[in-house]
């Protein structure tokens, strides 16, 4: 009779269903998201899509109204952008990682203890492939840098500005510039390129990489946002090369 009964009752319950969950994140990120998001997936059924661009980007669009249950940028600033349109899930905000950024070359190089006292001969006619220098963070750090050491306006016209930091490592992976900015991570993730040196800390805005969930996040998302400041993502954080914060 119990057995009976077990089995009619199985009849009236739903499987579960599998949530979609939407991440806006740097375009720096998506080595290290892209292992993340496929081991959140396989652990608990969830799907995580994650949409990589620039931070001013993707913000932009979430204020626009693209739909998003979670934000990870690579600058506060944008963050502050999001949150100041009532788009931010109050309490939910937190810093996540830090970065470094560091000079990159194309190919095998040998590493540099400062920047040369003439840069522009460094290019040898080539170009430095930075992101966007005025909108997406890692240009505008890119930027403070150079400036900071006295040698942007000598650079300023031989640079070569992407859409984002790995358009720009794109750039000289693929030989079409001889040396760009990124940050640690993205050298991390491409072999074909060699960070050669490390901007000093003082010279740009400390990296900081705010996350926080949207006021339209899916249930599910609050699960994955805390998932990323706990031990099993802040190893493969680590290990892409970020300074997990939390």
């Amino acid at each position: 009779m119990r057995l009976a009964l077990a089995a009619v009752l199985s009849l009236f319950v739903l499987p579960v269903q599998a949530e979609e969950i939407t991440v806006f994140a740097a375009a720096s990120l998506k080595t290290a998201m892209d292992q993340i998001a496929a081991d959140w997936q396989e652990q608990t059924g969830d799907m995580v899509l994650v949409s990589y661009g620039g931070s001013s980007a993707l913000g932009r669009q979430i204020v626009q109204g693209a739909p998003a249950d979670l934000f990870i940028s690579a600058s506060p600033a944008w963050m502050d952008e999001v949150e100041a349109a009532g788009l931010v899930q109050p309490g939910s905000r937190r810093d996540l990682l830090g970065n470094t950024l560091v000079l990159i070359a194309s190919g095998e190089a040998d590493p540099l203890t400062a920047v040369p006292a003439d840069p522009v001969a460094m290019l040898d006619g080539g170009k430095l492939a930075m992101a966007l220098v005025d909108a997406v963070p890692a240009g505008q750090y890119g930027k403070q840098a150079l400036q900071s050491l006295g040698v942007w306006d000598a650079m300023e016209p031989h640079v070569a500005q992407a859409d984002n930091v790995r358009a720009a490592l794109a750039l000289v992976a693929t030989g079409a510039a001889p040396y760009g900015v990124t940050y640690a991570s993205d050298a991390i993730a491409e072999p074909r390129v060699t960070a050669v040196y490390t901007f000093p800390d003082g010279s740009h805005d400390p990296i900081t990489y705010p996350a926080a969930l949207t006021t339209d996040a899916a249930p599910a998302a609050a699960a994955f946002h805390d998932a990323l400041s706990g031990p099993e993502a802040a190893a493969i954080f680590r290990a892409n090369g970020f300074i997990p914060l939390t």
